[in-house]
């Protein structure tokens, strides 16, 4: 059985890390997030013979809900938006003949400001999963990713080996989160969800964490000696669950293969690769220009 950090220990990480990070403040349950995410997948989702994409269309823009982490979506030093998922999202867009606009979500909520209309689509390093097939319209699986554990550097080898009794840290209803509750590697730890990939990051930081389970390509994008994050490393020796990257729309839109072609056409203009080049991502990605 796993074991659950004391509610207690949970308030000091809260205190510790969490003023400067920003959770969702919601105070809802997991659970009560999926019921509503349900509802609203069965009220909101677009209704036969309705055109999603003619609602985007006449506003102008695609509203795309994001969150920040590097190297997908992230702000420079002057407070710009930047990243491959950026720059990606506005090339597909400016094929398409509509603005980008992006809005920052909170992600255990995704599903309910996608079907409330607040923004567009879910486009943010989206792990393509079987019920998320159910419940929204996905594009062409785009990049490949994996789970990987971060912790201080002294302690890699020690973490390659076992977790056991190690305090864990994930995004809340993340591919993380599910290798956590899923993997016998982590059957014996001490493991709570935090709001974000960059908060589990400050947590093994901070030391109120020992390790992190996120994205590959987060570490990628965050894990380097000219960054914050100098003292921490990746296990490089143990990874799990391989799994794509897709776009989410509302279920039943019809924005999911305009999209999807106009994904294939920035590949095919070399547009695609240029950008994955200089986030060092082009092994990651999925869509190749057409020979």
């Amino acid at each position: 059985m796993k074991k659950i950090i004391a509610l207690l220990m949970a308030g000091m990480m809260t205190a510790t890390v969490f003023a400067g990070c920003g959770g969702s403040g919601s105070g809802e349950s997991k659970a009560d997030n999926a019921s509503k995410a349900d509802d609203a997948s069965k009220t909101e989702s677009v209704a036969d013979g309705d055109s999603d994409w003619a609602y985007i269309q006449s506003k102008g823009k695609m509203t795309i809900g994001i969150t920040y982490f590097e190297p997908m979506n992230y702000q420079t030093e002057s407070g710009e938006l930047t990243g491959f998922e950026t720059e990606f999202s506005k090339a597909v867009c400016e094929e398409l003949g509509v603005e980008a606009e992006f809005q920052e979500i909170d992600w255990d909520s995704k599903e309910i400001e996608l079907n409330s209309k607040k923004i567009d689509c879910i486009w943010n390093g989206m792990t393509i999963t079987d019920e998320r097939k159910e419940n929204m319209s996905i594009s062409v699986p785009y990049m490949e990713n994996k789970q990987v554990m971060v912790c201080k550097k002294e302690n890699v080898e020690k973490y390659s080996q076992s977790v056991t009794g190690a305090n864990i840290v994930a995004e809340a209803d993340s591919a993380g989160e599910e290798v956590c509750a899923s993997d016998a590697f982590f059957g014996e730890t001490n493991y709570v969800s935090v709001a974000s990939q960059a908060t589990a990051l400050l947590e093994v930081k901070a030391g109120t964490a020992d390790v992190a389970v996120i994205d590959y390509i987060m570490s990628l994008g965050t894990i380097r000696e000219d960054s914050d994050y100098a003292d921490l490393a990746t296990v490089t020796e143990k990874s799990f669950a391989p799994e794509q990257y897709g776009i989410a729309f509302r279920k039943g839109s019809d924005t999911t293969e305009k999209v999807n072609e106009a994904i294939q056409k920035v590949a095919d203009s070399g547009k695609l690769k240029e950008i994955s080049d200089k986030y060092n991502l082009t092994d990651m990605v999925l869509v190749k220009a057409a020979s």
